[in-house]
C-alpha cells in the first residue's frame, strides 16, 4: 500500500488542553478520507500538524513519504491545502491572487491560472478584488489555489463551508474526478454528514482530540440501527401474537410496537401476514433507519442532543 499520510501517536497540547491525542492513522494513495467531528474536536489542529504549521507535542506525521518538520519545503510541491477560512490578499483580484500562488510553485504554467478560474466557476469574478467576494466565492478561490499546481495530495478543512447546494455538488464531483481519474489523495475535515456519506471512502471520527472510530461507508451503513415500527388497533393482541410466533416485540410508551431482529426488518411482509392472520392487521408498518446524525451523536455519547446541534 502506497501511503500518502501516516501519523503515529500524534498529539498537540496547549497547557492543560489536549487538542489532539494519540492519533495514529494511515491514508492510501487515491483515497478520500474524511475526518469527521464536532467543532473543536481537533480536526483543524490535525491538519495544521500535517502541514507543518504547528509542531506536535507528541509523535510524528509523514506526508508523501516525508517526515513533516517545521520550516521544511519538502514535500509541499505535491500538496494542495485549504485551512479554515482560506487566506487571500484582499486588495488583489482573484486572478492576481492565483498568479501569486502560481509563482510559489515553480514549473506551474501561466495558463494554469485561467484554467483553474474557469474550472472553479470564477470567470466572472476574475478581476474582482478578493476582499469583495462573497463567502462562497472566497471558498472557491481557496480551493482554486489548492488545486492550481495539480497536487498529488489535497488537505482540505471544511471545503463545503459557505457553498450553496449547487456549489457543494460541483466540489463533490470535482474531488471524485480527481481521485478516480488522476489518483489524487484527499484528506478532508467536515461536520456535514450528508455530504460525507456521498463522498468519503473511509471516515475517521474524532471527538475531544481522540480518534474514536475508523470505518468505511459500507461499515457505517451496517452499524446504523434499524427497527421495524408498527401500529395496530389492538396493541395487546398484536403483541401476544408476535411473542407466540417467536418475534421479540416491545410495546413503546406511545403505543407503537417495535421489533429489532434482523429477519423482521428485512421481511416486514411476514410480520404483516402474521398479524393479519391473528386478526390484528397493522394500520402502519415501517422500517426506520438511524440517521447519520443520530449515529454520530450516539457514538460520541450525545444521544440526547438534537439533530441540529
Amino acid at each position: 500500500m502506497n501511503l500518502q499520510i501516516e501519523t503515529e501517536d500524534l498529539g498537540k497540547h496547549y497547557r492543560d488542553v489536549k487538542a489532539v491525542e494519540h492519533l495514529s492513522l494511515r491514508v492510501a494513495e487515491g483515497e478520500i478520507y474524511t475526518f469527521l467531528g464536532l467543532n473543536g474536536a481537533g480536526k483543524t489542529t490535525t491538519i495544521r500538524m500535517l502541514l507543518g504549521m504547528i509542531k506536535p507535542t507528541t509523535g510524528y506525521a509523514t506526508v508523501l513519504q516525508t517526515r513533516v518538520r517545521l520550516g521544511s519545503r519538502k514535500p509541499w510541491e505535491g500538496v494542495g491545502y485549504m485551512v479554515e477560512d482560506p487566506h487571500a490578499y484582499a486588495e488583489l483580484t482573484v486572478y492576481e491572487n492565483l498568479e501569486v500562488a502560481r509563482r510559489l510553485h515553480p514549473g506551474t504554467p501561466r495558463e494554469a491560472v485561467s484554467q483553474i478560474i474557469e474550472r472553479m466557476g470564477l470567470a466572472e469574478y476574475a478581476m474582482r478584488k478578493a476582499g469583495n467576494l462573497s463567502h462562497g466565492n472566497a471558498q472557491r478561490l481557496g480551493l482554486a489555489k489548492a488545486l492550481l499546481h495539480h497536487p498529488k495530495l489535497l488537505l482540505l478543512d471544511e471545503p463545503a463551508n459557505g457553498l450553496d447546494p449547487a456549489g457543494i455538488v460541483e466540489i463533490r464531483e470535482l474531488l471524485l474526478e480527481l481521485t478516480r481519474e488522476q489518483g489524487v489523495t484527499v484528506f478532508m475535515s467536515s461536520h456535514i454528514l450528508a455530504e460525507v456519506a456521498q463522498l468519503a471512502g473511509r471516515i475517521g471520527i474524532i471527538h475531544k482530540g481522540h480518534l474514536i472510530q475508523e470505518l468505511s461507508m459500507d461499515e457505517l451503513e451496517r452499524n446504523r440501527r434499524r427497527r421495524l415500527l408498527l401500529r395496530v388497533r389492538d396493541v395487546e393482541a398484536a403483541h401476544r401474537a408476535l411473542i407466540a410466533a417467536g418475534q421479540p416485540a416491545e410495546i413503546l410508551p406511545d403505543g407503537a410496537i417495535e421489533l429489532k431482529n434482523v429477519r423482521s426488518i428485512e421481511r416486514p411482509d411476514e410480520i404483516n401476514s402474521l398479524l393479519v392472520k391473528a386478526s390484528t392487521p397493522p394500520t402502519q408498518l415501517v422500517v426506520e433507519e438511524e440517521k447519520l446524525e443520530q449515529y454520530f451523536l450516539r457514538l460520541v455519547g450525545m444521544n440526547g442532543a438534537s439533530e441540529n446541534e
